[in-house]
C-alpha cells in the first residue's frame, strides 16, 4: 500500500472531521507526523483542489470537492431512491426520525435521512457515522454481514462500553445478533447515546442479499410509551416494501 496515499487521506479525512481550519503544527500532532511531511501533503492537496489554505491563518481547511465527491457516489446508490417512499411511509406512521444506513468497516454510514416533526428528536446527519454494534441499523448489518467479516469484530476488537447498556463483551454482541437474525429486526435500547432508542431492519437487494438497513430513532421514553413491538412491525413493513421496490427496478 502506498504510505504516502494513506497518509494524505488520513489529513484529508481529519480535515474533513473538522468544523473549522486548522495549522499545520496541529494536524501534525493529531496525525503523529512531522510538519515538513504534513506540509508537503497539504501542498499536494490544495493544487488537487481538495483543501483550500487560509493566507492569513496559515491555516487550512477541506474544499466543497469533497462533499462533490461524496455526492455523486450517493447518486449511483439506486436503494435511496427505492427506499423514499417506504422512509415517507415510516416517517408518517412512527413520528420518529428514520435513517438510511449502510455498514463501513465497523460503523454505519447515514446515507439518507427524515426527521421526525416531534421538538425533541433524535439527532443524526447524512454523512454522519455511528459504532454499529451499538446501533439499531449497524446491528442489523452486522448480523447479516459476511461470517468472515463479522468475526472479525467479534474476535479481535474490544468492545467499547459508550453507555451502561452497550453489549458488555463480544459473546453478548454474537447472541443479540442471533437474536436480530431470528426476529427480523433489532433494537439498539440507549447503548450509544443513553437517551436514543432505535429499531431497524434489513434492506435486501438483488438475490435476497442484505445491502443496506431502515429504521427510526427517537427518544427512549417516547419509544418505550408508543411500544418497541408495535414500532417493529411498522419498520419491518417499511423495509420490506423498500425492498419490494428494488427488486421490481
Amino acid at each position: 500500500m502506498n504510505n504516502t496515499l494513506v497518509k494524505g487521506l488520513q489529513l484529508l479525512e481529519v480535515l474533513s472531521a473538522r468544523d473549522g481550519a486548522a495549522g499545520i503544527s496541529e494536524l501534525a500532532a493529531e496525525l503523529q507526523l512531522g510538519r515538513s511531511n504534513v506540509h508537503r501533503l497539504l501542498q499536494a492537496l490544495v493544487e488537487l483542489g481538495y483543501v483550500v489554505r487560509d493566507g492569513e491563518r496559515g491555516s487550512y481547511r477541506a474544499s466543497l470537492k469533497i462533499w462533490e465527491l461524496g455526492a455523486r457516489a450517493l447518486h449511483r446508490l439506486d436503494f435511496r431512491e427505492a427506499a423514499a417512499p417506504a422512509m415517507r411511509q415510516l416517517l408518517a406512521q412512527s413520528n420518529e426520525t428514520v435513517h438510511l444506513s449502510v455498514l463501513s468497516g465497523d460503523e454505519v454510514i447515514y446515507i439518507d435521512k427524515l426527521d421526525s416533526p416531534e421538538p425533541v428528536r433524535a439527532y443524526s446527519t447524512v454523512g454522519g457515522r455511528a459504532p454499529a454494534y451499538c446501533v439499531a441499523t449497524g446491528k442489523v448489518l452486522l448480523a447479516w454481514r459476511d461470517e468472515p467479516a463479522a468475526s472479525s469484530l467479534l474476535s479481535v476488537r474490544p468492545l467499547h462500553a459508550y453507555t451502561p447498556s452497550t453489549a458488555p463483551d463480544t459473546a453478548a454482541l454474537a447472541l443479540a445478533l442471533e437474536r436480530v437474525r431470528r426476529q427480523g429486526f433489532a433494537v439498539n435500547r440507549g447503548e450509544w447515546r443513553a437517551s436514543v432508542w432505535g429499531i431497524a431492519s434489513p434492506l435486501r437487494g438483488a438475490g435476497g442479499r442484505v445491502i443496506a438497513a431502515l429504521g427510526i430513532s427517537g427518544p427512549a421514553e417516547r419509544i418505550r410509551k408508543k411500544g418497541v413491538r408495535d414500532l417493529a412491525r411498522l419498520v419491518v413493513d417499511a423495509a420490506a416494501l423498500a425492498s419490494a421496490r428494488l427488486a421490481g427496478q
